[in-house]
């Protein structure tokens, strides 16, 4: 049952959040966060077992964050080397957030787009941007993994991989497959790559 909240509480939950890159030339940079309804932003663990998968290094590749919230991931990316880094939040006071630590770090390679995430899709895949990598990570409560990774084909470049984080079982939808799979807590988190990118004849 929740309780009434003094406003001394009020005042603290309006406060920004801090959490820190762990990795990259930017490793131990604090980012502020609104405090956003479903917001959460994932987990430092979760973004070292992430980056793990990926090797670490991310030089070159074009990443997506489609869902960005903190914008956590999308900085990860940036700190280890990605050359293009699209972050959509329809949030405008978390999209305000991201804008501002990528102003405070002089990071080129990045911009915020302030939409919603299947408009900002549609308008990426007509202006015939590709992404080797993208993070799909929408707010607990809110089922639209599915729904993302149906849209993502116009914008995923090939051999693209896509990250998907979730409170709630997740399975794979047809012509995905599950390369890596973790939980940490309430965190599910699973590295997919699209059947379409499999040799013939690899269908389990």
């Amino acid at each position: 049952m929740s309780r009434p909240r003094s406003a001394d509480t009020a005042a603290a939950d309006d406060r920004p959040q801090r959490l820190r890159i762990v990795g990259g030339q930017w490793k131990r940079t604090p980012i502020a966060v609104t405090r956003s309804p479903g917001l959460r932003p994932t987990p430092d663990r979760v973004r070292e077992t992430l980056f793990n998968w990926l090797g670490q290094r991310l030089d070159g590749r074009r990443c997506l964050d489609l869902f960005a919230g903190t914008g956590a991931l999308g900085f990860e990316a940036a700190s280890r080397g990605a050359a293009q880094v699209v972050l959509v939040e329809r949030d405008r006071r978390a999209a305000r957030a991201i804008a501002a630590t990528i102003e405070r770090l002089g990071a080129r390679q990045m911009r915020v787009v302030a939409d919603d995430a299947f408009e900002a899709l549609a308008r990426l895949a007509r202006a015939g941007e590709r992404f080797d990598l993208v993070f799909v990570d929408p707010p607990f409560g809110e089922a639209l993994h599915a729904r993302a990774l149906g849209a993502l084909a116009p914008v995923l470049a090939p051999g693209g991989l896509v990250y998907v984080e979730s409170a709630e079982a997740f399975e794979a939808p047809d012509g995905w497959s599950v390369r890596r799979e973790g939980r940490a807590g309430q965190v599910r988190y699973h590295l997919l790559s699209s059947r379409a990118d499999e040799p013939p004849g690899n269908d389990a």
